[in-house]
């Protein structure tokens, strides 16, 4: 072959060299612009962290009264609905009490109707009285005009002069044993006499206590925590093991104060938990901002006017309220890692919130007792006792 048929080769790799590279440098461009455009109309409206967990409400389990723990029926992990029993205490002081109660009430009612009785025997006392006075100064009327016509001596009319005295003293003294007596009972009834009121109170702290020996749970969830055993001498307000609700869960993202400007309360949020992985996207809104950074609510807030201060960008929880169904499909835990993505295009939300909290937050009536069985035994008590 001859060197002129040789020759063009080179010419034409260089050709498709330099083809290939401004074809290459072209698809570059196109994609940074791409990316560029793409980054203005959606990436820029879109803030992420993954300084972000799991929170929800942990409900401490304390009696409300101290104790022996006899029997405990939970454990960690276990399943809890609202009012079931959580553990027992030794009912026998408060057993005891509760019979010294009915035994008071029982008293105060026969000490009552006691008064009730002496009232009516001080009024016939008096009405007695009454008319030993009216006799008395009969007497002494007559005496009186007996004495004018010199029948009698002077010392009969003076005994009839002292016994109508003596008369209208016992009448005086009657009649204010009968006011103390009346003192103590002002036409009240039986059951609403302060002392049989009181009496009765008694009766219904005995008997709620009694009640509360059996430590409950307020709330539906699931057992952590648990520290109480069986045979511990435990106080008010022991801490004995947490309830968590699996269906108050909530996401705590720790933003920087740099993505904060465009954030706002209810726009949307996508989440991705570690626990789950891709294969599982949640779905929340903001709900709110914090009020203080986690450094300004540590334990030892950061003095930045020591003067050997350094500035560090700082983090402000952002609370995420997550859709209930899909928590509930994918139920997560207390502490777990999320990945947060807020879409902060819509700024027509709120910052903060301006009005108060409609309604409730939270509530459970598993502690508030019916005391309508004690109130049936306190009348049964008092009319066995009253006398009727």
């Amino acid at each position: 072959m001859s060197a002129e048929n040789m020759s063009p080769q080179p010419k034409s790799k260089k050709q498709t060299r330099k083809m290939a590279l401004t074809i290459a440098a072209v698809l570059f461009i196109l994609l940074g612009t791409g990316y560029a455009i793409y980054w203005f109309v959606a990436l820029r409206h879109h803030q992420t962290t993954d300084d972000a967990y799991v929170a929800g409400n942990q409900i401490q389990i304390m009696a409300q009264i101290s104790g022996n723990v006899t029997t405990i029926h939970v454990d960690n992990t276990d399943l809890v609905k609202q009012g079931e029993v959580l553990l027992t205490l030794d009912p026998t002081d408060a057993q005891q009490a509760f019979e010294r109660a009915k035994t008071s009430l029982a008293n105060s009612v026969r000490q009552t109707h006691q008064l009730i009785i002496n009232n009516r025997q001080l009024q016939a006392n008096i009405e007695l009285k009454k008319t030993a006075l009216s006799q008395a100064q009969a007497d002494l009327t007559r005496r009186e005009a007996l004495g004018k016509a010199a029948v009698i001596g002077k010392e009969e009319l003076q005994h009839a002069r002292d016994a109508a005295a003596s008369a209208k003293a016992e009448l005086e003294v009657a009649l204010q044993q009968y006011n103390s007596n009346n003192a103590l009972v002002l036409n009240t009834p039986v059951e609403q006499h302060p002392s049989v009121l009181h009496a009765s109170s008694q009766l219904r702290d005995a008997w709620l206590t009694l009640q509360r020996t059996k430590v409950v749970a307020p709330i539906t969830g699931y057992i952590s925590r648990r520290s109480v055993q069986v045979g511990s001498q435990i106080a008010v307000g022991t801490p004995l093991m947490v309830i968590v609700p699996a269906d108050q869960i909530w996401v705590d993202a720790n933003f920087k104060e740099t993505q904060l400007a465009n954030m706002r309360i209810g726009q949307p949020v996508t989440i991705i938990s570690d626990f789950y992985g891709d294969d599982v996207e949640f779905n929340g809104t903001v709900a709110g901002l914090d009020m203080g950074t986690g450094s300004a609510f540590s334990l030892l807030p950061a003095q930045n006017a020591t003067g050997n201060w350094i500035k560090v960008v700082q983090r402000l929880p952002v609370r995420i309220e997550l859709d209930p169904q899909q928590v509930a499909q994918h139920p997560l835990r207390i502490g777990l890692s999320m990945d947060v993505t807020v879409n902060t295009s819509d700024k027509n939300g709120l910052v903060l919130a301006e009005k108060p909290r409609q309604g409730v937050a939270y509530q459970t009536d598993a502690l508030t007792y019916d005391l309508t069985p004690v109130n049936h035994l306190i009348a049964d008590i008092i009319q066995a006792n009253s006398g009727n």
